[in-house]
């Protein structure tokens, strides 16, 4: 009697799928896919954004022109191992970080906007 209920309430096909498990390499699929997109949309581009900023400060010298991370152009007058000091106008010069340098512009930039 009580079989027969059963049956009719949870067919014996659906309940032998119900215990049959996917396979473990079936089941991280989707996470390893997910790394995968991860590694590949937002992790490798920032190493490289990364890794050229790096080359930028290392190769940072007397006399280039430069636009701080905040916006101020200037050119380089001294180069330290952590810090440089840069002329911002006639006689305003000031020492900040080699890492706050977003970019370097060219030659004679700093001389047509001052």
């Amino acid at each position: 009697m009580i079989e027969w209920i059963s049956d009719l309430l949870i067919s014996p096909a659906m309940a032998q799928a119900a215990a049959e498990q996917p396979s473990m390499w079936a089941s991280l699929l989707p996470l390893l896919f997910i790394v995968v997109i991860f590694w590949l949309l937002i992790i490798r581009p920032q190493m490289k954004r990364t890794k050229q900023h790096r080359e930028l400060v290392a190769s940072l010298s007397v006399g280039d022109e430069i636009v701080s991370a905040g916006g101020l152009l200037g050119k380089v007058t001294e180069v330290g191992d952590n810090f440089i000091q840069v002329q911002l106008a006639d006689g305003v010069q000031v020492k900040m970080q080699k890492s706050s340098v977003g970019q370097v512009v060219p030659k004679g930039t700093f001389d047509s906007v001052s």
